[in-house]
């Protein structure tokens, strides 16, 4: 980074004890381990802040994007009957008095093949009213 080589540390260590005297030397190897350790940290703390920013800002495209597109397959496709209740399903119907004092009467017997039958019925039903086309044989 900035290429110091063998020989400008040698000149570096040699004024460091001239200077600093042998004596207080490993207490300024300290302090000077001290102020690169906060210098580090400071720098990653840095670097995170940013690396989150620039996620968060990926993250607000994409989701952009996505609901872009969300919206035109929502335009492009038909819309199903029973996702989109108008106002008229959505109110209930009119209950004469008569009607709620009389019990519904109960499922009459049928032959056995009936629930087989019905469950045909409302699978046929469920898939004409989805549009899909019939299973194949």
């Amino acid at each position: 980074m900035f290429d110091v080589g063998a020989s400008e540390l040698l000149m570096i260590v040699i004024v460091a004890v001239v200077v600093i005297g042998p004596k207080d030397m490993p207490m300024a190897l300290r302090t000077a381990g001290r102020w690169i350790g906060k210098m580090r940290k400071m720098s990653n703390h840095f670097r995170s802040g940013i690396d989150a920013m620039v996620r968060e800002a990926e993250l607000e495209e994409m989701e952009r994007k996505w609901r872009e597109q969300n919206e035109a397959i929502m335009k492009a496709s038909p819309q199903l009957p029973s996702m989109n209740p108008t106002a008229d399903d959505m109110q209930a119907p009119a209950v004469s008095e008569p009607a709620l004092s009389q019990p519904e009467p109960a499922v009459s017997p049928v032959a056995d093949d009936a629930p087989e039958k019905s469950a045909e019925v409302k699978t046929e039903n469920r898939q004409a009213e989805l549009h899909l086309p019939p299973p194949p044989p």
